[in-house]
């Protein structure tokens, strides 16, 4: 893409041109253009670890498995005999002009699958330019994604996703810091106010958040290293071993370095930061006054991202949020829950355009995306597509694996006898049992 107000026409035939091009050189894509082979590609070349953490989902899998059934049951119905030669990908969300309604999604710890994932991921996304929306449980601090991107591009596209913290000093130094980094919004992950049951994980005894990993946002936030103070502090009376001198060390290296802190996890220091960041990271208590509280504290567009039901996506409205991103988190959280595509049939119509909406969990191809605008979203965020990219081939990985993406998505779109992605609606689609 040339740049980031300006979709090249014909995007899809150019990405084919490419590959083909390099094909006659004997040389193949570094990611494979069809998921189910990226995907096994990617188990391959990950650690049991990883795998069980990026591809696992709740419980039985049955809301994974729901997401792609809720696509299935929506069938593209083609037209033909129209001028498609010309063709314009390009979306508006909160004052920006994107190259394609796609966003690369939040994906905590993803140092499992490359390390500094998050800056890889950013690169990525600034290439294409299109958003990339930073993991508040990110491997590294948004500060350092934030400038990969600037360099790659400068003012690239970024959003913040927010975890509430049940400390709200902290929940305001990490907007303070969103806004500074250059955030166009901040995205308030709503539906892990605690882990879901995650077998996968389970089975081995891992979470990476236990080991140090995935916590950069928070050993880098003068907020959190000053709880982690408190709190070792507090323990000097009971653990002389611990100095003054230790805790000024561990307010150093948890803003300078942060990858420091965690190599040595029997050392009081670091156990103090991964406990208090398993014990502050999240609110069971978050309630909508909270949210309605939030115009208050940031003056970024709000978007609340887990929202399922029709009656959340009013009181949304209702309490002034700027957008919503209609999810099940990948079908990690709740098992059998509704597929998000589902969801978002039963949600565009009752936000008529009042508000943004956009929707993640389980799309995998362009024709997904097309699925979901005709549908009503906005846009569509990419979660483990382009976390099994990075792990084969690092920020071009994610990058090829998003830009085959919008490249089908243009060909979906021409192929269908549309030339806008904001004029898909759902008379593209036909719905099937």
């Amino acid at each position: 893409m040339t740049d980031e107000t300006t979709a090249p026409t014909g995007v899809g035939r150019a990405r084919q041109n490419e590959i083909y091009t390099e094909g006659i050189h004997g040389r193949r894509p570094r990611v494979p253009t069809d998921h189910a082979e990226l995907e096994r590609r990617a188990q391959r070349v990950m650690s049991k670890r990883a795998w069980a953490y990026i591809a696992g989902g709740a419980g039985e899998g049955a809301t994974m498995t729901g997401n792609r059934a809720a696509l299935d049951r929506w069938a593209i119905v083609p037209r033909v005999l129209r001028d498609v030669s010309s063709r314009s990908l390009q979306t508006e969300l909160f004052g920006r002009t994107l190259p394609a309604p796609v966003l690369f999604s939040p994906v905590g710890a993803g140092a499992l699958a490359a390390r500094e994932a998050d800056v890889h991921i950013g690169h990525a996304a600034a290439e294409l330019g299109v958003p990339y929306i930073f993991s508040n449980q990110g491997s590294a601090p948004m500060e350092r994604v934030a400038a990969e991107m600037d360099r790659v591009r400068p003012g690239a596209p970024r959003w913040f996703q927010l975890y509430w913290s049940t400390d709200d000093d902290l929940v305001d130094s990490l907007l303070a810091r969103a806004e500074k980094m250059g955030a166009d919004a901040v995205a308030v992950t709503l539906d892990t106010t605690m882990l879901g049951w995650r077998p996968q994980d389970l089975n081995i005894g891992s979470l990476p958040f236990a080991r140090g990993e995935g916590i950069d946002q928070y050993t880098s936030d003068p907020r959190f290293t000053e709880i982690v103070a408190d709190r070792v502090r507090a323990a000097v009376g009971e653990r002389p071993e611990i100095s003054l001198g230790a805790i000024k060390t561990l307010l150093s290296i948890a803003r300078n370095s942060p990858g420091r802190l965690l190599k040595n996890l029997t050392a009081p220091e670091p156990r103090t930061a991964v406990q208090t960041f398993l014990d502050i990271y999240s609110r069971p208590s978050l309630n909508w006054d909270d949210i309605a509280g939030l115009r208050d504290r940031t003056s970024l567009p709000i978007v609340l991202k887990g929202v399922l039901h029709p009656d959340d996506a009013r009181r949304a409205i209702d309490v002034g949020v700027d957008g919503i991103i209609v999810s099940n988190h990948g079908g990690r959280q709740v098992d059998g829950a509704i597929g998000s595509i589902d969801a978002l049939a039963a949600i565009a119509p009752v936000v008529d355009g009042r508000m943004r909406v956009l929707v993640d969990s389980g799309i995998h191809t362009g024709a997904d995306v097309f699925k979901a605008l005709a549908l009503g979203a906005d846009a569509a965020c990419i979660g483990r597509p382009h976390m099994y990219g990075l792990a084969l081939a690092g920020a071009d990985g994610a990058r090829d694996v998003v830009a085959n993406i919008i490249a089908e998505l243009d060909l979906t779109l021409g192929l269908s006898g549309h030339t806008s992605v904001a004029d898909i609606t759902r008379e593209a689609l036909q719905q099937i049992s």
